[in-house]
Formats: C-alpha cells, structure tokens, sequence
C-alpha cells in the first residue's frame, strides 16, 4: 500500500519560503488551537501530531533543505514513494515501527518515517510520546478589590471562562497591593503542548470605586464635609478609615479643599502610603425665616469679602 505525500507548508499554513519566525507562529497558533486537552475536535489529536511532524521538518535546516529537493509538483494526500537514492543523498533512511524518542506505534507518519526515520537518532527530534513539548503562553487578566482588600489581605474566587470551560481559582490578595500591580498564578496560565508545563497567569489589580475613599499609588484620600463653625472654630472629628476611625483635629480657620495628612496611615507596605483628609465646606440651606435672619445677621456683623477683585 502507498504511503500518501504531506505538505508540511500546507499543514502549517505558511509559504514555502516562510522564515523561522513565521513557521514558529504558526506551529505555535495551530498547537494551542488542536491540543488535545483544549480543542473539542474528534480529529484534534490525529491534526495536532501532524502539526508536530510538519514543525519537526520545517524547523531543522538540514530536515527542509531535504524535504525541499522533492520539489514543488506534490500534493498533499497524493500516492508517494520516495525517489531513488534518497537515503544516499541525504543520510536519512526509513526507520522501522518509529525512532527513539518515544515514537513507538507510529506517532509520526510513513511519509516521515520513510524520509527521516534514521535522522532521529541523531537529535533532531525532541519529543516524548508523539508530542513536541512546549510551554503554554502566559496570560493576563484583570481582578478588582475592594481597597479594604489591601489594607487586610484576604483571598477572593476568580471565575475564569464560561461554561463547560470555567475554572474557579482562589486568589490570596497580599497585603499591602497597589494598582496596577500584578499577582502571578503559577501554572495557571495557557496549557503546554505535548505534555509540557503550562504558563502563568498574570492578575493586573484595580480597585472598586469606593463611596468614601479615592487611592493614588499608596496615599488614600477621603474628602470631609465640615460646617463654617467647625471650619471657622476648629473641631474634633471622629474619621472613617479603611483600618478604623480615627479622631482628626480641624485647626481653626480651615479653609475649603485643605487636606489633613495622617502618616502612614494609608495603604500598608515596606513604605505605607499617608491618609489624607482634605475638606469640603458645606452651607446649612436657608429655608426657613430663623436661618435666613442668622444669614443676614452675619452680612451685617462680618466684614467679609472673599473677592479680591
């Protein structure tokens, strides 16, 4: 019975003069797409070993220089035996029942094996089991937290797909994070080829929009609405913070948008981020005849013009 021709350029998806880059990408793109372990093809095992083959010829100088010479005029699935003088020619010959690499019962093709069965003893392959092994892709995702997250640390569930396909993973939220920085999830990331070990998923944090509190970097800041007695007099004020409440000082004569600097009172770390308070002044409205005779009272007795113009 006829062995049948492969295309490897066909398999791949590349140009017979693609360069190393480019067969690279696309091994790479196919692998990811037919591995077993991801695609839900009942042919994905049978495409993604011929992936494999095709990358193992395409990769090696000496395997394409060699594959070249059989010329343009083939067809991938056509009849094929090789030309006379081959194993002469070019040092490879055709290896019985698979090569050493773990290739027993007939992991790589009779086209592959009447071509390069022996070369595989030279090195050329690198495989176990049929697969070329490969690390999977790193990926990253994002993950928001409270800003309360950061001061305590805690761990949150991140559901990562959809469907059938979802994982759940408990994530620890260190203390102390920032935005922006990243949580690496070993392993957890884009599934290896042919065995090989899988890549790391990367978390970018973001915070929540919070009703209180806004962060920059490791400063937080919460803006505080005070009276013009408290402004104007000075205060006490029992403050929220993400760690507890804290008793703040206003000094007297405060003015709208001063901020309040509590030391190392902000998001934890080798150096703490500040909590800031900064000041919002508000007006009691003038709606009944009491207030509105305590607002003209005080035209009268003060004199107050904050214009300068």
């Amino acid at each position: 019975m006829a062995m049948q021709y492969k295309d490897y350029y066909d398999i791949l998806g590349v140009a017979r003069d693609a360069d190393q880059d480019e067969i690279k990408k696309a091994y790479r793109k196919l692998a990811r797409k037919y591995h077993p372990d991801v695609s839900k093809e009942v042919s994905a095992e049978d495409r993604f070993k011929e992936i494999g083959e095709a990358y193992e010829v395409l990769r090696d100088p000496e395997k394409r220089t060699a594959y070249d010479q059989l010329g343009r005029n083939w067809k991938q699935g056509q009849d094929f035996n090789p030309p006379p003088g081959w194993e002469g020619n070019f040092g490879y010959g055709g290896a019985q029942g698979g090569g050493p690499g773990g290739f027993g019962g007939g992991s790589f093709s009779d086209f592959f094996e009447s071509l390069f069965g022996e070369g595989l003893n030279r090195g050329h392959a690198s495989y176990g089991g049929g697969f070329r092994q490969a690390r999977g892709q790193d990926q990253t995702a994002r993950i928001s937290i409270d800003i309360e997250d950061a001061y305590d640390g805690t761990t949150r569930t991140l559901t990562l797909g959809e469907g059938a396909s979802a994982r759940r993973l408990n994530v620890k939220i260190p203390k102390g994070i920032r935005a922006g920085q990243k949580i690496r999830l070993g392993g957890q990331g884009g599934p290896g080829a042919g065995g090989g070990p899988a890549g790391d998923l990367q978390l970018e944090v973001s915070f929540r929009d919070h009703p209180l509190y806004t962060v920059d970097g490791g400063d937080v800041t919460l803006e505080l609405p005070v009276t013009p007695w408290e402004a104007a007099l000075g205060a006490t004020i029992d403050v929220p913070t993400p760690s507890g409440r804290v008793g703040v000082r206003i000094p007297p004569n405060s003015t709208q948008g001063k901020r309040l600097r509590l030391r190392g009172k902000g998001l934890p770390g080798k150096q703490a981020g500040d909590f800031y308070v900064k000041l919002k002044l508000t007006l009691p409205p003038a709606e009944s005849d009491e207030a509105k005779a305590f607002y003209e009272s005080m035209k009268a007795q003060l004199d107050y013009n904050p214009r300068g113009f």
